[in-house]
């Protein structure tokens, strides 16, 4: 054991707000999510805090992009599926 009754905690490398990847760990983030996010917190090109939503939803979308988005995920039987199946599996 460390100081204060805590296992001293190596600095790692990849983390580039070790700060906010302990805070976030604290509060129980796993170690890949608060990496993400500590990570995208010490890059000044991005913006973690800030609200997302830009994309059209999807039933705006056509059934081709709908397929290319399900291809990028890998969902499976994708070519047999209607564009409300594409929707509905998107979403899952």
């Amino acid at each position: 054991m460390g100081l204060y009754g805590k296992e001293a905690i190596m600095p790692n490398p990849s983390i580039k707000d070790e700060e906010t990847y302990q805070a976030l760990r604290d509060e129980g983030y796993t170690k890949e999510k608060a990496a993400r996010i500590a990570n995208a917190q010490a890059n000044p090109d991005m913006h973690p805090s800030e609200k997302g939503g830009r994309a059209e939803p999807y039933e705006e979308w056509t059934k081709a992009e709908l397929y290319q988005r399900a291809q990028e995920v890998g969902i499976d039987g994708r070519s047999e599926m209607s564009k409300d199946e594409l929707i509905a599996a998107l979403r899952r």
